[in-house]
Order: structure tokens, then sequence, then C-alpha cells
């Protein structure tokens, strides 16, 4: 076996593609666009290596894997990397060899950025290589189904202050749906992806970028519900408040499985269950206390799941979410919808 090495050609897919076969993994079906001719960073155009290691046989160069390394507008302070060799050409050391062409083409990045990070699933022949080679877990990703009426219902006083719970403006002035091109919307999401992302910074994000990310019509985006903060007044508790109280929390639903902002690769629907779970996406002021937050994630996650399943995605750092999730995962009123995803890092 003689392996030669070479940049990207197009083409390349085609002859991967009947070598790889169907993707084993979730990662592999994400990542394999991004294997395309190397570009230099200019005219608007992410840096980008991408390299073939191809098995010469009789003088012919039969493309059998490739490894890619490119800078993501978002999340900039790594450089995503991503390879695949074939089953049969495992274990031969041409992964490590991608690996370490790629590593040394990354020092000459024209951001200065030269950390690596992939993702991969634990337990395959992808989470072993990393590991083998010093890329280490910095997070944990798992996508969740909650089942209809996993959490009970909060009460919410009447609207005037008077009167009992189950009147029926009770918590009218607290729960409302929210258009999507919401300024106010727009700005508690984005500090929210902000603040749970400390581990990887997306570096600063503007509204256009918030909204194009996650609340344009593109991402399916299609709905949203926000939990407020109960109304005050700046006069006393006997003038009516002229203001609605702060965002607590938001849930944005999407009419599809929302993409990867880094990769715009859909997610895939879970398997199981009669009724399609609606995708969501959960989150809350960043400034709350971790109780204050805790509830109110809560609250608007036992709303929207009351009648009928969703999906969302749970990372570990997600301390809100997780404190409502992860005991509905333990009791079966919640499942998961694939296999963990580890994001690892050098």
């Amino acid at each position: 076996m003689a392996i030669e090495y070479r940049e990207w050609r197009e083409g390349d897919d085609l002859a991967l593609l009947e070598i790889w076969g169907d993707p084993e993994t979730h990662q592999a079906r994400q990542f394999r666009g991004a294997l395309a001719v190397s570009s230099a960073g200019a005219g608007g155009m992410p840096w980008r290596r991408c390299i073939v290691a191809e098995d010469v046989v009789d003088g012919v160069g039969i493309p059998v894997a490739a490894g890619v390394a490119y800078e993501a507008s978002l999340h900039p302070e790594r450089l995503w990397t991503y390879i695949e060799v074939a089953r049969d050409h495992r274990r031969s050391g041409i992964g490590a060899t991608l690996l370490t062409m790629l590593r040394r083409e990354a020092e000459q990045s024209p951001s200065g950025v030269s950390k690596l990070r992939a993702k991969v699933e634990p337990g395959t022949a992808g989470a072993a290589f990393a590991e083998h080679f010093g890329l280490a877990p910095i997070q944990r990703s798992r996508l969740v189904v909650v089942e209809p009426g996993a959490l009970r219902l909060p009460v919410f006083p009447a609207k005037d202050g008077g009167g009992t719970a189950n009147d029926e403006n009770a918590g009218s002035d607290v729960v409302m749906d929210l258009a999507t091109g919401s300024v106010e919307l727009t700005d508690v999401v984005g500090r929210y992806y902000t603040s749970i992302h400390d581990w990887d910074s997306p570096g600063a994000l503007s509204v256009g970028q918030v909204q194009k990310l996650f609340l344009d019509e593109l991402t399916g985006a299609h709905g949203a519900i926000v939990l407020r903060a109960r109304p005050e007044s700046a006069f006393g508790a006997g003038v009516v408040p002229s203001r609605k109280g702060r965002i607590r929390a938001f849930a944005v639903s999407y009419a599809a499985p929302a993409q990867d902002p880094d990769q715009d690769q859909a997610q895939d629907l879970p398997a199981g269950g009669s009724e399609v779970p609606t995708d969501v996406f959960v989150g809350h002021e960043p400034a709350l206390a971790a109780d204050d937050a805790a509830e109110a994630v809560r609250d608007i996650l036992a709303l929207i799941a009351y009648q009928h399943p969703v999906m969302l995605e749970l990372d570990d750092s997600m301390t809100a979410l997780r404190a409502a999730v992860e005991p509905l995962l333990e009791s079966g009123k919640a499942r998961l919808a694939g296999p963990e995803t580890l994001v690892v890092s050098d």
C-alpha cells in the first residue's frame, strides 16, 4: 500500500462517497459537507485546508481518506476539523498523518488561531482517535424529547393582583407570545447564547447575527413565547404598571429541526413516538440568579410541553435547563433522541 497526500480537488467527494459508503455517525453526515477545495481566506471566504489521502495502485491514485481544518465565523477561537478514513484503511497511520498535516497547516492560519476542535460520539472510532491524539472533551450535548405533560403547569396569580389563580386572565401579564423579530427577544437570546458558551466563546454577536442564527425565517423559527417578571409600577402598588416586566425565560419554536449554526446542517428527527416533537430553543435572562433561572426555565418548559412533545438540545453548560430536564430523563418522562455528542479540543 502506497499512500500519497494532496490538496482536495473537485470530484473527490463523489470518489470518496463510493469508498466510504453511508455515514457511520451523525457527525460524519454533518461534517462531510465541510470537505471542499482549500481557501486562503480572501474575498470573504473562510480559511480552509483540505487534504486527501490516495492509495496508489499501478500508478493510479484512489482517494481513501480526507481531512479538513477551517475557520468559523461563530466560535472563532478554534478551528473546526474533521477526518475520515475508509474502513479497510484504518489503523495504518493515515488518520494520524492527516491530523499532523492539518495541525501544521493550522499554525499558518491568517487569524492566528491554531487550536482544533471536533465533534464525536462516545464509544466510536472517532472518539477513540480523538482521545489518542490529545483532543479532550470540553462539552457534552444531548438531544432530548420531553413528553407531553411531563411537568406540572405553573400556577399564576390573577392579572390585577386580586381574584384567584383560576381567573381566565391569570398569567396573561407574564406569559406572552412575542414576534421572532422582536429586538427585546433578540437581545436576551444573544446574551443567553454567549453566557452558555464561555467554554468556547462565540465572540461579539450583533443583532443581525442573532437574528440570522436563531430567529430568521431561514432557521425555521416561526413563533416565540416568553415568561416575564410581574410588572410593577414605579408609583406604588396602587398604580397600574405602564411597562411589561422584563423577560425571564423564552422558548423559540421551529417549523423544522433547528440548524447547527457552525455547519448549517439540520438535526435528525428522533425515532419513535406517534407525534413528531416540535424543535425548540429554551433559555433565560442570563442575569437571573441560579434558582430564579431554574424556576423560570422549568415553568416555560411546562407550558410548551403541556399537550405536545418538544425536542431540545441540552448542553452540560445549560445549568438551568439541566435542572428541569435531567430529572425527567431519570423518571422516563423525557428520552434521548440520539447518541450524545462530545465537542473535543486540543
